[in-house]
């Protein structure tokens, strides 16, 4: 193979994953925790977009317990971009692990 055609390829994959990046930006995954009242959603590059609770477990004196709640929501919505991007990505690549294209969430 030479240089040339390398390159070409390169683009072509670079092209790829840009357009890759655009659509998992669009794409939206909803965390819950708490039964669904407390829903988080992010885009599929792990951006948190909205935060809903529902006002049953707003009180003060369990402000613990919703922080808790969020954190788990939020942590819940991420794991499932992460899971979108690394589909995603298993498409571009046909299913290889390549070291430095595993995570698009990463700035």
């Amino acid at each position: 193979m030479d240089m040339n055609s390398i390159m070409q390829q390169a683009k072509v994959m670079q092209e790829k994953m840009a357009k890759i990046q655009q659509d998992l930006a669009k794409k939206t995954i909803t965390g819950s925790a708490g039964g669904g009242m407390v829903l988080i959603t992010v885009n599929g590059q792990g951006e948190v977009l909205s935060a809903a609770i529902e006002k049953a477990v707003i009180d003060a004196s369990e402000g613990e317990m919703l922080q808790d709640l969020i954190v788990a929501a939020t942590n819940d919505a991420l794991r499932k971009a992460k899971e979108l991007s690394k589909h995603e990505l298993a498409q571009l690549t046909g299913g290889l692990n390549l070291p430095g294209l595993s995570n698009f969430m990463q700035p």
